[in-house]
């Protein structure tokens, strides 16, 4: 096993990024760095209380830089969570955000960053056709990504995905100065998360990594990175949910999270097409519930993505180099990690399937799938998950 002590970097890919062990410790000079002077930072009630929020808010204090806490956010973030903190950075004059957390810390708080300076309503944003011309982008503060969890990738990304409380979809936000203009990932803050969070954050990553991966749009730099994201998933996450004391798993999983989310700008697919209505409708972990889609969609884009499969189990070192061997190895992690092996176990009723498959189908993940997929084919796959027929 290699020395621990070796995964250490600053890089400037998607955006810098201050990766090792004991790196929060920089928080505050990421904060002089960008020119904040009184940030605020943002994220969910569990975290809000616990000593690595404390710790670093008070060193920051410590070191001449006052910092509120906003913490009022669901696990799926909503609207009105975005307006409240919008109103709070305002009472409090601040001048910058730290997302802390993880994805619905960092979807939070990217998004209250985002707003923070707009006169036109979050949904406006929506990123769909050139939405996102629409923002003042002047008055969007600096922000700050410190991830907590090795799954969503959101403290590289440049959108959002909040829900829409009255509609019941979960949407993309999106703009270009939502990118995080510096990333802390510090996998001594990941070391306490609990074995299930662990194995669906992990299996976030994975999703990320293998529909970028298939995504039919040419982007051979992304394909690269969710390549190696994978290889390094089948190696680590098995660890990192068994002893999640092991420093170098958990660093491997944090890079192999960040690496998933650089790769989807590749595009996406209907794991997430059908987990993203699943998730608002149920409040359900979106991790969670991309492990459950993912082989039934497999499945259906078989035809198109049956070649690609079979370089990557070659790449990521499985015994059967072809798309058997990927499933067969997605399937194994399933039932390592005790992921339900249908919809129906999270809670998905029957008299919603038509309604959930409307709202798969007009998901924005839906363009990057290798099959297309409208409303019947979004059906199709949701009976097979309902069913467990794969």
């Amino acid at each position: 096993m290699s020395n621990t002590s070796n995964l250490v970097g600053t890089w400037n890919f998607p955006t810098a990024m201050r990766f090792g062990i004991g790196r929060i410790s920089e928080l505050s000079d990421a904060c002089r760095t960008l020119g904040m002077k009184r940030p605020l930072l943002v994220t969910d009630p569990g975290l809000a209380g616990l000593p690595m929020v404390k710790d670093a808010i008070t060193a920051n204090e410590a070191d001449g830089i006052p910092t509120g806490l906003f913490s009022d956010i669901k696990p799926n973030p909503v609207g009105a969570n975005v307006n409240a903190g919008v109103k709070a950075y305002k009472a409090g004059g601040h001048d910058g955000v730290i997302a802390f957390g993880g994805g619905s810390g960092l979807d939070a708080g990217k998004a209250i960053a985002l707003m923070a300076g707009q006169t036109l309503p979050i949904w406006d944003f929506e990123d769909v056709g050139d939405n996102w011309t629409r923002v003042n982008a002047d008055a969007v503060p600096p922000i700050i990504a410190v991830p907590t969890t090795s799954g969503t990738g959101s403290e590289v990304g440049r959108a959002s995905v909040i829900t829409n409380e009255e509609t019941h979809r979960k949407l993309i936000i999106f703009h270009p100065t939502m990118m995080p203009s510096v990333v802390i990932c510090d996998p001594a803050l990941v070391a306490g998360l609990p074995p299930h969070i662990t194995a669906a954050t992990g299996m976030d990553a994975l999703a990320h990594c293998l529909e970028a991966y298939s995504a039919p749009s040419y982007h051979p730099m992304a394909e690269g990175i969710a390549v190696e994201g994978m290889r390094l998933i089948r190696e680590w996450l098995p660890i990192a949910v068994e002893d999640g004391s092991n420093m170098e798993a958990r660093s491997q999983m944090m890079c192999a999270a960040a690496m998933g989310a650089t790769a989807f700008q590749k595009g996406l697919g209907a794991i997430h097409s059908l987990s993203h209505p699943v998730g608002a409708i149920y409040d359900a972990h979106h991790g969670l519930t991309n492990a459950v889609f993912m082989p039934y969609v497999m499945v259906f884009n078989r035809p198109a993505i049956d070649g690609k499969m079979g370089r990557l189990a070659h790449f990521i070192g499985l015994e059967k180099a072809n798309f058997d061997g990927v499933m067969e190895w997605v399937m194994e992690l399933r039932q390592k990690f005790n992921i339900p092996h249908t919809a129906a176990e999270l809670g998905v009723e029957e008299n919603r399937m038509d309604e959930i498959a409307v709202m798969a189908e007009q998901d924005p993940s839906t363009g990057g799938n290798p099959v297309k997929a409208g409303v019947a084919e979004m059906r199709q796959m949701l009976e097979a998950a309902m069913e467990g027929r794969l």
